[in-house]
């Protein structure tokens, strides 16, 4: 038997808390004290001294921990050609706060420039780094296609749309376009590990959100079929030794939420169809169901459980969270199942509500329960 941690190793979801030093670089140059070139060459010794403590953690694959991002999402979309950054006047709506209010909105048609594009060279950085360190490789997270067609169509944003996309097949044939040609930018770069991350099936999951009149013009649109045809084929026809996995998210923002419940409704698509190699799942809480809908997971794909939190600092119970993995192998054998977070420390700069010492035990724990279930 294979087993899961050759296919995957120890790895985190991606962001981490950002440490205060780059906070306040990132301030000085949002203020005109700093110029571009003092603030990035702040964050790539922080991106260093991460890169150390991520190896020393025991992660395999290491990430710059997001830290030239504002978003977890929106900094990625806005390096497209025919995307610029806005603010909307709304932020997105979590369960306890509002966001701030940036978005990404059309400005032409959708395209990728390998030589505009600031993630080609931030990922150039990473693996520069962890080959320097040794023993660890580098991973990139990038938000899923189906997620750029959800902020696109947003509310007033559906506007710029319609205008540069009288045809909205068009607009679906661009994004996958623009996706894979960026994919492949990574692979020649050295990505061997992408992570797409995705908020766009949140929605579906929200009993609150779908007894609503919106929420059930939204559940029957047939919009899961575009999700899925976005993601499979933006990653369709790409190199046989890229392993593309997805991290699906019920929000994350400063220790809050944004979605409640089970995988259940879009477990027929997401699970069965979705084309990956691993799903890196949220069940940290209650609110997102029980381990059911896992059994529709198709072929041999994997489930990597994210049974710890993110948005506490208080340690889980170790027995807790191996009895969890244990529940879950009713429905997918052990040898396909995995662990980790639930999500990222910081999905945007504000990061999470726990300290650096906090989360570096979190993944602490994750690597030894990792270790005595499968193995080191």
């Amino acid at each position: 038997m294979t087993l899961t941690k050759q296919k995957i190793g120890f790895q985190h979801v991606g962001s981490f808390l950002r440490p205060n030093g780059l906070k306040q670089a990132r301030k000085a140059y949002e203020d005109g004290f700093f110029t571009q070139k003092d603030l990035t060459e702040i964050e790539d010794e922080a991106i260093k001294d991460l890169i150390i403590k991520e190896k020393e953690v025991g992660l395999k694959y290491v990430t710059d921990g997001e830290f030239r991002r504002s978003y977890w999402h929106l900094d990625f979309f806005w390096g497209f050609e025919g995307v610029e950054h806005i603010h909307y006047g709304e932020g997105y709506h979590f369960a306890h706060e509002e966001t701030r209010d940036d978005t990404a909105r059309l400005s032409g048609k959708i395209s990728f420039n390998p030589i505009t594009h600031p993630f080609i060279r931030d990922f150039d950085f990473v693996k520069s780094v962890a080959d320097s360190v040794g023993g660890v490789l580098p991973k990139q997270t990038i938000p899923a296609p189906s997620q750029l067609y959800i902020e696109l169509i947003r509310g007033e944003n559906l506007k710029t749309v319609n205008e540069f996309y009288p045809n909205h097949q068009d607009l679906l044939d661009d994004i996958v376009s623009a996706y894979h040609d960026a994919i492949i930018a990574l692979y020649d770069e050295g990505a061997r590990v992408i992570q797409l991350d995705d908020c766009s099936w949140g929605l579906f999951l929200d009993d609150a959100f779908l007894k609503t009149e919106d929420g059930q013009a939204y559940l029957n649109s047939g919009i899961q079929d575009t999700l899925l045809a976005l993601n499979n084929g933006a990653i369709r026809g790409l190199p046989d030794d890229l392993t593309i996995n997805t991290h699906v998210c019920r929000g994350n923002y400063h220790s809050d939420f944004a979605f409640s419940g089970g995988y259940a409704p879009v477990a027929e698509t997401l699970f069965a169809k979705e084309n990956v190699n691993s799903y890196f799942l949220e069940y940290d809480s209650k609110r997102a169901g029980g381990f059911e809908p896992l059994a529709k997971v198709s072929g041999d794909k994997n489930v990597v459980l994210g049974l710890l939190t993110t948005k506490s600092g208080k340690l889980e119970n170790r027995q807790d969270i191996i009895d969890r993995v244990n529940e879950a192998s009713q429905y997918i054998p052990l040898d396909r199942l995995w662990l980790s977070t639930q999500c990222g420390f910081a999905s945007t700069e504000e990061g999470n509500i726990l300290t650096e010492e906090q989360q570096w035990k979190k993944l602490k724990l994750v690597k030894s329960i990792i270790d005595e279930i499968w193995g080191p």
